[in-house]
Order: structure tokens, then sequence, then C-alpha cells
């Protein structure tokens, strides 16, 4: 029969996994409790970091319409649940398991896509939102000055063409 705390705790964990725009599920064997509230703080803002344990959290998974994770609840599991930009997150972990060779990342879930080790560190290797934002910005404020150019150009050959004739009859007069 499930106590209360257990019940509780299930319903928080399904409440972080659909407020979740992203999950990454993490094997922090090994870290001291500093460490963890290292990490916790450089999260912080995008992505909350919990030590969960593992069958409650299958079950809220399960709950949630969470499914290809279940082989991943084993050891002593901790997830990031990312409400910010996932970049951020995955480029936060990867910085960190640099430093801290114990924190060991799993698996992760993207928009109902379940993701390898190997695409949260391709993940982490893409560049900012606010970057990747900037260079479309970009790349569409020269779109736009190429189109006006084009736009400018007859204008500027009639006016130009328009000047030559009357210089032209200028002089024969």
């Amino acid at each position: 029969m499930a106590t209360p705390d257990k019940v509780a705790a299930v319903q928080e964990l399904v409440e972080n996994f659909r407020a979740s725009n992203a999950v990454v599920i993490t094997e922090y064997r090994g870290l001291s409790v500093p460490e963890l509230a290292e990490l916790r703080g450089k999260l912080r803002g995008n992505a909350t970091y919990n030590v969960a344990k593992n069958t409650l959290t299958a079950l809220a998974a399960k709950e949630a319409g969470i499914e290809g994770l279940d082989e991943h609840f084993t050891g002593p599991t901790a997830i990031a649940f990312v409400t910010g930009d996932p970049v951020e997150v995955a480029k936060g972990l990867k910085d960190f398991g640099k430093e801290h060779k114990d924190l060991v990342v799993k698996a992760g879930l993207l928009e109902g896509n379940v993701l390898s080790p190997e695409d949260i560190s391709k993940l982490a290797d893409l560049e900012s939102r606010e970057v990747l934002l900037a260079k479309a910005a970009g790349a569409m404020k020269a779109s736009l000055f190429g189109a006006a150019y084009m736009f400018q150009a007859p204008l500027a050959q009639a006016a130009r063409a328009v000047d030559a004739l009357r210089a032209k009859q200028e002089e024969a007069a």
C-alpha cells in the first residue's frame, strides 16, 4: 500500500514531467552534497535538478505519459527538469561533467523524443538560442538590404539616364 509521502512524491514528479519542455537523466554516484549544490546553481534559471527514487520516478513518468526512459531509472538517479533553454542545460551538464567525472548523463527527453548521451552532447555543442536568433536576424537584415537595393536600382538608373539626356541636350543647345 502506498504511503501518503510516496503518493505526494509521485504527484510532484508528474507535475515536474508535465511542466518541463525537456528532461535529462543523470547518475550522480560519487558526487558530494556541495558538488550537487554547485550543479544545481549552474542549472538554476533553466532547470531544476532533483534526486528521486527510481521506482517513484518510473511511476511518475508513466503517469505523465512519458515512455522510453524506464531502462535508465537504475542506480543513483537525478533528473534535470528543463523549463528554460535545453541547450543551456546541456552545456551546463557537459561543463560540469568535464570538471566532475562522476556525473554521467544517461538519457534525455526533448519534445517527446528520447535522447542518447551523444545526442545531449550534440545539443550542448549548439550555440545558444540568443546567438542563433541574432544570426537569423542578421541574415534577414541582409536580405532586406538586398531587396531595397534591387528596388532602388531601376530608379537610380532612370535618374542617371535622365540626367545624361539633360546634359546632352544642354550641350546641343
